[in-house]
């Protein structure tokens, strides 16, 4: 697993456009070396900014979005459509102003799909994801090209709370049921899942979140604090605003 590189921009909107470029010039990348880039979403106020900041940036059509796979950590056990949804956030963002292929954007299903069952939403999202992966992932899901994440002041990623069932989960997909943060329940990859993505970025803004990024970077367990548990294969990204990045640890240098 790599060791994380921590970057800081001075507020939460430069946060976004870097992080926005970022992944642009990442997917460009991978494209331009004849892969399919395979993408994870996550949710929340700062993604949803990178979000809108890739989709108005000039250099969106240098991806060739028709040649991405999409993909979401986690997402809220709704209806389709429901503004609370990662997906339906992520689409009116970005997703609506690109010229994507419909077939390679997989959301969480529904609740009005699953028969409002979020066991059966979190047993579909495993098969997709076995589905797509390949003998050369050894293992149920494919290896993610890049994977971002959010942290909740509690140091939650994806919906795997602190010391919650789902964090001692090995399936790749499971149900959350008694969410500590509403809705409560949703459906979200394990951390076997997590962990499986040759890139991880975290994109946190707001003071409210210093102390988890500072638990985690400093290596608290994961079933604590579990920011600590995802790595990327090859590279591990903190990216911050000077709030998040408020109580960094000493020993830990800024790129």
């Amino acid at each position: 697993m790599s060791t994380p590189t921590i970057l800081v921009h001075r507020s939460a909107e430069l946060l976004a456009q870097a992080a926005a470029a970022r992944l642009i010039t990442t997917m460009v990348e991978l494209q331009s070396s004849g892969r399919i880039p395979h993408v994870v979403l996550t949710g929340g106020s700062i993604a949803d900014q990178v979000h809108r900041a890739v989709a108005e940036s000039a250099a969106r059509e240098a991806v060739d979005w028709s040649r991405v796979e999409l993909w979401w950590g986690d997402e809220r056990f709704l209806l389709s459509g429901d503004a609370e949804r990662n997906e339906t956030q992520a689409r009116a963002a970005l997703l609506d102003r690109v010229r994507i292929d419909p077939d390679r954007v997989h959301p969480v299903p529904p609740s009005d799909q699953t028969d409002d069952d979020p066991e059966r939403s979190a047993a579909e999202y495993a098969s997709a994801l076995e589905r797509a992966s390949s003998p050369e992932d050894h293992g149920p899901t494919p290896t993610f090209d890049l994977l971002m994440l959010g942290v909740g002041p509690e140091g939650h990623v994806a919906s795997l709370f602190p010391e919650k069932p789902a964090l001692y989960d090995e399936r790749s997909v499971v149900a959350v049921r008694g969410s500590p943060k509403p809705p409560p329940i949703r459906v979200t990859m394990t951390m076997s899942t997590l962990r499986r993505a040759r890139e991880v970025w975290f994109i946190v803004s707001g003071a409210d979140k210093s102390q988890a990024v500072h638990l985690a970077l400093e290596g608290a367990g994961m079933y604590q604090v579990p920011a600590a548990g995802p790595r990327g294969l090859n590279r591990t990204m903190w990216l911050l605003d000077t709030d998040a990045a408020g109580e960094l640890p000493s020993n830990w240098s800024i790129a």
